[in-house]
């Protein structure tokens, strides 16, 4: 029976590990575009504004229809000249009168109306896309942020494996009566130092996993797969100031929307200057008399826009709205095209930061510590400068991976700014 109980066990167990591997295998996060793909279709925020412009959207068509008709009954003379009492039957009063009523705006104020909807509308769709560019900017940014910690710790722990190295020399040496027990106790106050380090970039590395997943609606401690890869950067001929400004001033969602403000507000110009002309109200109008009709009417009328002094206001104050729209247009190109500049600057220095480590900084200060190591083991430099040696590569290595990093999240700002993907 034991035996069995022990089967039961072990067999729960595998099939926990094996459930355990399959959903991380199944779990996103390999690279960023999965994550990506996942925050377009989950969030709800994104999916918020979207339903918002479509809403936006079903206001076009209204905005430039006609006014419901109107229908009034008139009973006239209700009590026959005072011979009867109060009657409420159309077939027994005096007359009753069926006005049947159109209001009918006068020409081009419809239109209008409708271009106005129209760019509230698309006002709203460009409001959504930069909901959706800023959430996909904030993915990118924190896959940037979670392939960094992660590799920080792989720095880390190899980093763990020198320094347990040089403990196992300086034990040795301490032990040949070579060096002083202080060279034992620096070297167990390093590794101390990393494990401290790994923690801290532990909880960073779940503090990440928390923000990506609530970027992506889902719990704060579901699985998210290891990062594999980032994305490339492309070349410096395919990051062109001139070309990425007129992207920019293309695609930015931003920017657009205050477009579509300013051609929103010189419409609604139009239609307040329009609204100086009269609209017609046309009705027809039916008159029965006992039970049957016998005399039909027909009924024009007009407003009087003689309110001079109240339209002349509104009429400046659409001036004045016009020129803020366009104003404030002005005002977000010029913002977007300087963040634009500083983020292609940053990208530019990133890059050349992890050229230079790469390519000069890493390789020489692995040569120094192999040097110091060899030479603390002969005696001939001492403990200090071999703890040196291993900070200098220790730094070189974070700076390489942090370099890298940053390149995707300016990558990431530049994308936004331009309204696609590089």
């Amino acid at each position: 029976m034991s035996t069995r109980i022990c089967l039961v066990f072990c067999l729960a167990a595998a099939l926990a590990c094996g459930n355990a591997l399959a959903n991380e295998a199944r779990a996103p996060g390999r690279s960023v575009d999965e994550l990506l793909d996942l925050a377009r279709s989950t969030n709800p925020t994104v999916r918020a504004a979207q339903q918002e412009a479509a809403a936006a959207r079903e206001r076009v068509q209204p905005a430039g229809a006609l006014p419901d008709p109107m229908l009034k009954i008139e009973l006239m003379d209700v009590t026959n000249m005072g011979t009867t009492s109060v009657r409420l039957s159309p077939a027994q009063v005096g007359s009753t009168q069926y006005t049947f009523s159109q209001q009918l705006p006068f020409w081009g104020k419809r239109d209008l109306r409708r271009d106005v909807a129209e760019s509230g509308a698309r006002v709203a769709e460009f409001t959504a896309e930069d909901m959706t560019q800023e959430l996909l900017t904030l993915v990118k940014r924190g896959y940037a942020q979670y392939w960094q910690v992660t590799r920080l710790q792989e720095v880390t722990q190899e980093l763990g494996s020198l320094g347990e190295k040089m403990e196992q020399v300086a034990r040795s040496r301490y032990a040949s009566g070579l060096v002083a027990q202080q060279d034992v106790i620096r070297a167990q106050l390093e590794l101390t130092s990393l494990k401290q380090e790994q923690i801290q970039l532990d909880n960073e590395r779940q503090t990440m996993r928390a923000m990506l997943n609530g970027l992506l609606a889902r719990g704060p401690q579901a699985p998210l797969a290891e990062p594999e890869q980032l994305r490339s950067i492309p070349s410096p001929a395919a990051l062109q100031m001139d070309a990425l400004v007129d992207r920019l001033r293309g695609r930015n969602p931003q920017l657009s929307a205050e477009l579509a403000k300013t051609l929103g507000a010189e419409k609604n110009r139009d239609l307040t200057y329009r609204n100086r002309m009269p609209d017609l109200n046309l009705g027809i109008v039916p008159v029965q008399r006992g039970s049957s009709v016998n005399e039909w009417q027909l009924m024009f009328e007009v407003n009087l826009p003689l309110q001079f002094d109240s339209r002349r206001s509104q009429e400046r104050e659409a001036e004045r709205m016009l020129d803020a729209a366009r104003a404030r247009a002005e005002s977000t190109a010029s913002r977007l095209i300087g963040e634009l500049g500083g983020s292609l600057a940053a990208l530019d220095a990133s890059r050349r930061i992890e050229a230079i480590t790469a390519s000069t900084l890493l390789p020489q200060t692995e040569a120094t510590f192999q040097s110091a190591l060899a030479g603390y083991e002969t005696g001939r430099v001492d403990f200090a400068t071999l703890i040196d040696a291993q900070r200098a590569i220790r730094k070189a290595r974070q700076d390489l991976i942090k370099a890298r990093a940053d390149q995707q999240a300016r990558l990431a700002d530049i994308e936004r700014l331009i309204g696609e993907q590089l």
